[in-house]
């Protein structure tokens, strides 16, 4: 269903009347929630109804399991963060600082790569953040925010006029905005009623994401192997002896291990980590997700009245780990745009969203070249690809001034 343009609001149960209106329940749709509302606009985050199956999160810090999804926020993650309070309000003890990183091309002439924060003159190249850590922060954040109310509701209908945009809910009632912003991830719901088309690339991959513990101390350092056949295998480190797993596997090699143990699981990685982190153990409790990789590139990230940010904007391999950080340049980028329109411009006037998509247009295309292209090189199997990617790796690695520009790029300088 796309959405409708009518030169009047057609509305008249109108729930809730606010200055912008987001649609989201992650971590990108909270923060955007609270930096527009500390910006001082009137800000309505509708999130869907709750899962049953949703976990308990109430549970003390010292007795909580070790989330599997997590983060390595950039930066601009961290300044943005900062600036919002949220940073200071993360349980900090289950957060990891990345030191250096450490990349492994494929074969027994594999290509080596290494970054380290001293090199890019920083305390820490990024810091590695589950989600259940930043979305308790933010949604504590969220408790103390005046100028935000969440609404719980399924949204059916979006229908933009010239004065406003009305986000209308199954159960009839309507929330009305000057700007809606669609942070409802990659299979974006806001996206689809824009009629906004994407190109669509899947990486026959799955995110295969675990905790272990490790036998050696991993130095807070991140390692990543492109093994070419099996996909790209990368340890994130973890407060004290414990490694965060993403191993973007090929389909079948996923079936394989979505379908043993992760003891067996721990075993394959040996082969990878044995000399760097000595025998791996999953922590327990055991767990483990397979998360759908591809990529996403709408056509547009503006409609009439309508922005979008994080993955409903880009979704990308996350084999460089910026899929999030890109989400957290989207709310700077939108911050700074609406803070520097004309006095008699709107929150949704079509300049204004035009300068914000010009403004992510060259980061979200050169992350997307760089992780789409990465990709395909490591993925191609011939022999004389293998030679030069490997000898790629291994002149980067000895010029330190293009080092220092990937890794300053990177760490959202």
């Amino acid at each position: 269903m796309s959405t409708q343009t009518t030169s009047s609001a057609p509305h008249r149960n109108v729930a809730r009347r606010s200055d912008i209106c987001i649609v989201g329940n992650g971590a990108i749709a909270k923060t955007a929630a609270l930096g527009l509302s500390q910006a001082g606009h009137s800000v309505t985050l509708l999130v869907p109804p709750a899962r049953p199956e949703a976990q308990d999160t109430s549970t003390a810090s010292g007795d909580k399991p070790w989330d599997v999804r997590v983060y390595a926020l950039n930066h601009t993650a961290h300044t943005l963060l900062s600036s919002l309070k949220v940073w200071g309000a993360l349980d900090m003890a289950r957060v990891a600082p990345v030191d250096a990183m450490d990349v492994q091309g494929d074969g027994e002439q594999g290509g080596h790569l290494g970054f380290d924060a001293f090199g890019a003159h920083a305390g820490s190249l990024a810091w590695i953040v589950e989600d259940s850590n930043l979305n308790q922060a933010l949604d504590a954040a969220l408790r103390f925010a005046q100028n935000v109310e969440t609404v719980t509701g399924r949204a059916c209908r979006i229908v933009s006029s010239a004065d406003d945009v009305e986000v209308e809910l199954e159960d009839g009632k309507v929330l009305a905005a000057q700007l809606l912003v669609g942070a409802d991830g990659r299979d974006s719901w806001v996206r689809g009623q824009c009629d906004i088309g994407i190109d669509y690339r899947s990486y026959h991959q799955r995110a295969i994401v675990a905790n272990f513990a490790c036998e050696k101390p991993h130095h807070n350092v991140a390692y990543q192997w492109f093994t070419c056949k099996e996909g790209i295998v990368a340890l994130l480190p973890l407060p004290g002896n414990k490694v965060s797993l993403v191993w973007s596997a090929p389909d079948t090699l996923a079936d394989t291990i979505m379908n043993e143990s992760l003891g067996e699981l721990a075993i394959r990685l040996g082969e990878y980590s044995e000399n760097k982190l000595g025998l791996l153990k999953p922590l327990q409790p055991e767990d483990v997700k397979a998360i759908p990789l591809a990529l996403v590139r709408p056509h547009a990230i503006t409609a009439p009245r309508v922005a979008l940010i994080g993955d409903a904007a880009h979704a990308v391999h996350p084999l460089a780990g910026h899929g999030m950080n890109l989400g957290f340049g989207d709310i700077n980028a939108l911050l700074d745009t609406i803070a520097a329109r004309d006095a008699h411009q709107g929150l949704g006037d079509e300049r204004v969203l035009a300068r914000y998509a010009r403004a992510r247009k060259e980061d979200v295309l050169l992350m997307q070249l760089a992780t789409d292209g990465l990709e395909r090189l490591f993925g191609a199997n011939l022999e004389p690809v293998r030679v030069v990617r490997n000898l790629g790796l291994n002149l980067l690695d000895k010029l330190p001034l293009v080092k220092r520009r990937l890794i300053a790029h990177a760490m959202g300088r």
